[in-house]
């Protein structure tokens, strides 16, 4: 006897993309592969029916997804990120004398021609020759030199340190990110990774050892007293960003406090930084 399956799956707070209904009948003619007729997408502003129809002897066993532009739409913090780093460096490719910006439509093009964020600005580079900037006010001429720009502009050191356990954290992270910039994390430790958890400093001062600096010149993001404590005991300076669950938290020992950080830029954070070290 025939089957019917219908499976939903409708994530909230996600990408459109994302968000789609699939539908699945056994009783429907067999799949034609390399027909794109035999999979009909429906456009519209409510979620999409995919309709697959397959043969009897085959069943879904999985649905894998790509994560950038499918799960998250992300690709325009990139290009933003990349022209704020631009930006703060003076990045000036000849003959203009304004910083590089690269609008939506040229980034288009890029980021479905060159993957990764280095081999983007390498590629962009060599085309239109390497720039002046803060880091070499002169154009880089050697690997060397040419390596260490790619690298400043490339952005700070990045880690994540979380209490939870890691299984948990690398399912969550390799979904919200990506795994190419889960993979490109500078330092990632979990719960397993120290024997005391917050608001021992174990984690944070483990971390700043992994990423070769001083635990001064590193700033932390939490979102409760534990890992506050954490922070401050491991000498780093915390800025907190409160959740409906710790807004009553004693937070005095912070060096910023925000509802969200939708607003908070990174020469917010780096000034911020700077006023601590100079106060000390």
């Amino acid at each position: 006897m025939a089957s019917h399956s219908t499976l939903l799956f409708s994530p909230p707070n996600l990408s459109p993309r994302f968000s789609s209904l699939f539908y699945y009948s056994s009783q429907s003619p067999p799949l034609q592969t390399k027909k794109l007729s035999s999979l009909s997408l429906t456009h519209s502003a409510k979620p999409r029916r995919l309709s697959v129809s397959v043969s009897a002897s085959r069943s879904l066993q999985a649905l894998v997804f790509d994560c950038d532009g499918v799960i998250l739409e992300s690709e325009h913090l990139h290009r933003q990120a990349y022209n704020d780093a631009f930006s703060h460096f003076n990045v000036r490719c000849p003959p203009s004398s304004q910083p590089l910006n690269w609008d939506p439509e040229f980034y288009d093009v890029l980021q479905n021609r060159i993957g990764g964020g280095k081999p983007k600005m390498r590629w962009y580079f060599k085309e239109h020759g390497w720039p002046s900037s803060t880091i070499f006010e002169t154009p880089p001429e050697g690997d060397e030199e040419r390596a260490k720009l790619i690298d400043t502009l490339q952005g700070k050191k990045l880690a994540v340190c979380s209490a939870a356990t890691k299984s948990s954290v690398v399912l969550c992270l390799e979904n919200l990110i990506g795994m190419e910039r889960f993979q490109g994390l500078d330092c990632f430790l979990a719960g397993d990774d120290v024997k005391e958890k917050k608001p021992d400093p174990l984690i944070y001062v483990t971390a700043a050892k992994r990423l070769g600096v001083s635990e001064k010149d590193c700033l932390v993001v939490e979102d409760s007293v534990i890992g506050l404590q954490a922070a401050t005991k491991a000498a780093m300076s915390c800025v907190i960003t409160y959740t409906s669950s710790t807004a009553d938290q004693d937070f005095n020992d912070a060096i910023a406090i925000y509802p969200d950080l939708s607003n908070v830029r990174l020469s917010d954070l780096e000034l911020l930084l700077q006023n601590v070290v100079a106060a000390n």
